[in-house]
Order: C-alpha cells, then sequence, then structure tokens
C-alpha cells in the first residue's frame, strides 16, 4: 500500500513547539526519516484560543500538511525535458555554411539576418510555427535549420541565391517622382507591360531601359514634374537599404491653463516628423538575371494646420487670444514584393496621393522657406533599375575599388 501522506505530530512542553514531521520508511527508498524542530512563541491556553493553528497578534502557524499544500500549489508548472527532435514528418537536420556571404558584408552587424528573412518570405512564417516542428537558427557563420526535407530543398535554394559570386552585390537607381496629374499615361502606356500589383489603388509596369529614359523625358515635359532624390544605391544582395529623408515641423497644438503662473497659460508644442522613407531590399536569381525585391515606402504629410483661436487670460485680467493649430494630416504607405528581369525598368505608380517633403542632395538644390510645405498632391511613381553587379578591382594600394559593370 503506497502511503503519501504526512504525519504530523504537535507538541506542547512548557514553551517550546514542535513541528514533527515524519516521512514514513517507504519499502526499497535509502532516505531515513526526516524530523524537523521549529521554535514558536508559547501558546496560551488551548481554551483561550478556539482555533489550534492561530497565535496571539493573528499568527499563523503553518503545518507540514499545509505547507505541503501551499508549496505543491506555488509551484510553477515546467516542461518536459527532452533530448530528442521529433521527426514524426521525417525531418531532417542541416547546417549551411554562409560566411563566404557575411565576409563580404563587413560593414552590416547582423548579415546573416538577410538569409533568415528571405527564407520566411519563400517559405512562408506559418511553415515554422505549426506542425511538422522546425527550426530556424542563424549565426555569423552557419544557418541552422531543421525541417522536412521538401522544406530543406527550398532553403537550399535561397541560400544558393547568397552564395553565388554573380550576385555579390549590385548597383540600384531608385528614383521618387511625383507629377501634377496623371495624364502622361494617355501617350506611355502604349510601351509599358502591366505587372500584377496587390495594393489596391497602385499600379506598375516594365518598360526596356530604351524606353524608360524616353519615359523620364516624357515625364519632365509635364507640369509639377518633380524627382525627390536620385541616388544610387550600392546593395549587397540580399540586404536592405534605405533612403529616407524627415524634417521636423513645430505647431502649437494645444493651451495649458495654469492660474498659479503669471501668465495663466502655457503653449502646449508638438512636432511632426514630415518626409519620407524608402526601403529596398533586392535578392538576385542566382544567374543574376532576375531582381527579386521588396520595396516598401511611406510618405507623411502636413496639408494644412487649421488654425482655432482660443481665448486665454490678459494683463489687467483682459482676456486675449492666442491661436492652436490642429494637422491635416496626409499620406500613404507601399509594401509589395515584385519579379522582374534585370533588363527592365520597374515603374510603379501609387496614384494621385499626398506629394512628399522635397530633398536637398547633391545633385538638386531646393529653397530653404516656408513654400517648401505648401504640397498638394500629384501622382506618385517609384522608378527602380537594376544597374549592373559591382565589380572589384585592387588598386595595388590594398584598397578595393568598386565600379559598376552596368550603365552608371
Amino acid at each position: 500500500m503506497s502511503i503519501r501522506s504526512l504525519v504530523t505530530l504537535l507538541v506542547v512542553h512548557g514553551s517550546l513547539c514542535q513541528v514533527v514531521s515524519a516521512q514514513p520508511e517507504i519499502p526499497g527508498s535509502t532516505e531515513t526519516e526526516v524530523t524537523h524542530a521549529v521554535e514558536l512563541k508559547p501558546l496560551e491556553r488551548a481554551g483561550a484560543n478556539p482555533d489550534p493553528n492561530r497565535l496571539e497578534h493573528g499568527a499563523v502557524v503553518r503545518t507540514a500538511t499545509t505547507a505541503h499544500g501551499i508549496a505543491r500549489s506555488e509551484t510553477p508548472r515546467r516542461g518536459l525535458a527532452s533530448r530528442v527532435l521529433p521527426n514524426d514528418a521525417g525531418q531532417v537536420w542541416r547546417d549551411y555554411d554562409i560566411s563566404r556571404y557575411t565576409s563580404r558584408c563587413s560593414g552590416k552587424e547582423h548579415p546573416g539576418r538577410a538569409v533568415v528573412d528571405w527564407v520566411l518570405r519563400e517559405t512562408g512564417t506559418d511553415l515554422w510555427f505549426t506542425e511538422p516542428l522546425g527550426l530556424l537558427n542563424v549565426s555569423r557563420h552557419t544557418l541552422r535549420v531543421y525541417h522536412t526535407p521538401e522544406v530543406q530543398k527550398a532553403v537550399a535554394s535561397v541560400v544558393d541565391r547568397f552564395l553565388s559570386t554573380a550576385t555579390e552585390s549590385h548597383a540600384f537607381a531608385m528614383r521618387l517622382i511625383t507629377v501634377a496629374s496623371p495624364g502622361w499615361r494617355s501617350q506611355a502606356l502604349r510601351t509599358m507591360t502591366p505587372v500584377t500589383v496587390r495594393t489596391p489603388g497602385t499600379e506598375a509596369w516594365l518598360v526596356s531601359k530604351e524606353e524608360a529614359v524616353l519615359l523620364l523625358n516624357h515625364l519632365r515635359g509635364h507640369s509639377g514634374y518633380r524627382e525627390h532624390g536620385t541616388p544610387d544605391l550600392l546593395i549587397y544582395n540580399g540586404q536592405q537599404e534605405t533612403l529616407e529623408y524627415r524634417r521636423p515641423r513645430q505647431y502649437s497644438k494645444s493651451v495649458i491653463f495654469r492660474p498659479e503662473t503669471f501668465s495663466g497659460y502655457e503653449m502646449n508644442l508638438a512636432e511632426i516628423q514630415e518626409g519620407f522613407s524608402l526601403q529596398l531590399t533586392p535578392l538576385m536569381s542566382r544567374d543574376g538575371r532576375t531582381v527579386d525585391a521588396v520595396i516598401k515606402a511611406q510618405v507623411d504629410q502636413i496639408e494644412k494646420l487649421q488654425e482655432v483661436p482660443v481665448d486665454v487670460p490678459g494683463p489687467a485680467g483682459r482676456p486675449q487670444r492666442v491661436v492652436v493649430q490642429i494637422p491635416r494630416l496626409s499620406g500613404w504607405q507601399l509594401h509589395e514584393r515584385f519579379r522582374w528581369p534585370a533588363d527592365k525598368v520597374l515603374v510603379i505608380s501609387r496614384g494621385v496621393v499626398a506629394t512628399p517633403a522635397p530633398v536637398k542632395n547633391r545633385r538638386f538644390l531646393f529653397k530653404n522657406s516656408a513654400s517648401v510645405f505648401a504640397q498638394s498632391r500629384g501622382d506618385a511613381l517609384l522608378v527602380l533599375e537594376c544597374l549592373g553587379p559591382v565589380v572589384r578591382k585592387d588598386s595595388g594600394t590594398g584598397v578595393g575599388n568598386a565600379r559598376f559593370q552596368g550603365r552608371y
């Protein structure tokens, strides 16, 4: 018969109270009986306190039985430890050496994360958090994967695109253009091949590089044409590059009334970062003929500051008026993945939306005045072109010079 209960003996001898916890001897066990004695305050007469477990001043005596129950209920639940990974779906473990790729991206803090991001894009995120069990981990030199052979095949295909010497790094031209009217389409659509886009209100086309030059010349002839920065980005294969311009704009948000102060009120100022952010994450195919890119754009703009007069205390008790400003905000976002031939140019239209604030750079200078904020709306275009792979040559001084194999 299995005995699991604890026998608690409460012995009162003079001023000594002992809690004796006796564990019965279990056949086959080498443990000896353990007795704990705890000195407590002396109890008063048994009849003076109807609750034998309660001392004076509200103190409670926890016997071995009650203490055992408390400890058992307060113990957190823990998972079962195991040294064996389940492989009911035939999962296998593989280590991929990515040191040849990460060594190129010496300026990146965690270059291996780009490999993980593209694996998740190719396989889907839910695949790694549902049945069957899968594991995905990356270090500076190794990508560790535990999954089915079918998934391992997809992972190996992604890793090959990173390790290919033909796709070490490429140069991309990324132009953000706004035109006042979408009427440029009337003559340009005949030379453009449409591309499927999931974002509502967004269109995309492919054009040849020769037609892209003619298209830009055609757009420059339309009213309201403006280029918001035209950088040529050198991007390591699979890595992310960001073009961002933010300009703080302060305004009077509200009035805080403070009768204890001299003026009786205080203006509450706030700030909004107006501008745009463009992110490009390209991954070339193994032969370098196809571009697979994730494009993320965000534009935030203040169309107008609506002024509202507010009465506040003035000198000699006379009221006066101050103005608070209510911003009228507008903006747009784009987060899409595109795949197109490297010898083509991708043109994306977000539709007639808020135009971003202009950018100051080495190619374009804008007047620094309040008029730069008087933006309205226009057709926002994003033009992406792969300029070709980057070839590095040693100049003899130990410093590598980079040049673009394609058009710069």
